[in-house]
C-alpha cells in the first residue's frame, strides 16, 4: 500500500520510522500512512493503517451518529475535519462520503452500514460502485470551530497578565 500511496501523491511531506505524512495532497487535508495497525471488523475482519482528513464541519450532535457508523471515522471539530482510517483509500473514500449524507441527515447510520457493505462488495469485485471511487461532496469554504469561551474576559486578562509576571514578558534581560 505504501508504494501506491508514494507512487500517486509523491514523496511525503513528514517521514519518521513509523509514518508517513501528506498535506493538501489530492481531495485530502491531511494523510497519515502508519506501521502501527489497528484491527477492525467492519465490514469483514482487517487492519486499517491509511488515515485520510478531508476539511468539513462536523456538528456536535452528529458525532454519536458518525461514531455508530464506524468506529474509523475520526473527528477533529475545531480545525473542521473529518477522517477515515481504513485499508484502502476506496473504503476512506466511501466512509467519507457516506459520513457526509449522515452529517447532513440524508441517510441514517443503519442505511450507511448497510450500503457500505453493498459497495464495499461491488468494489472488491470490479462493479461500479460510486461512493469508493471519489468524494461526491464539496467541503463548504469555512470549517473550523473555535467553540466559545468558558472564561469570563476579564479573569481570562487577568490569567495573562499573571504569565506575563511570571516570566518577565517585556522586561529586557539583565
Amino acid at each position: 500500500m505504501g508504494e501506491k500511496i508514494l507512487d500517486h501523491y509523491g514523496a511525503p511531506n513528514e517521514a519518521t520510522p513509523t509514518k508517513l505524512l501528506w498535506y493538501r495532497a489530492g481531495p485530502w487535508s491531511r494523510m497519515e500512512l502508519t506501521a502501527d495497525e489497528v484491527a477492525h471488523k467492519f465490514p469483514t475482519p482487517h487492519t486499517d493503517f491509511l488515515t485520510q482528513y478531508v476539511d468539513y464541519p462536523v456538528p456536535a450532535e452528529r458525532a454519536s451518529d458518525l461514531v455508530a457508523f464506524d468506529g474509523s471515522v475520526l473527528l477533529d471539530r475545531t480545525a473542521g475535519q473529518i477522517g477515515a482510517r481504513c485499508d484502502h483509500e476506496a473504503y476512506n473514500t466511501l466512509t467519507l462520503n457516506l459520513a457526509v449524507e449522515i452529517i447532513e441527515g440524508r441517510r441514517t447510520v443503519e442505511e450507511a452500514r448497510r450500503l457500505y457493505g453493498e459497495t464495499a462488495a461491488a468494489f472488491v469485485m470490479g462493479r461500479s460502485a460510486p461512493y469508493a471511487e471519489k468524494l461526491l461532496f464539496t467541503p463548504p469554504e469555512h470549517t473550523t470551530d473555535p467553540d466559545e469561551s468558558v472564561i469570563p474576559e476579564s479573569l481570562a486578562h487577568q490569567a495573562v497578565e499573571k504569565v506575563k509576571d511570571m516570566f518577565g514578558a517585556g522586561e529586557t534581560p539583565k
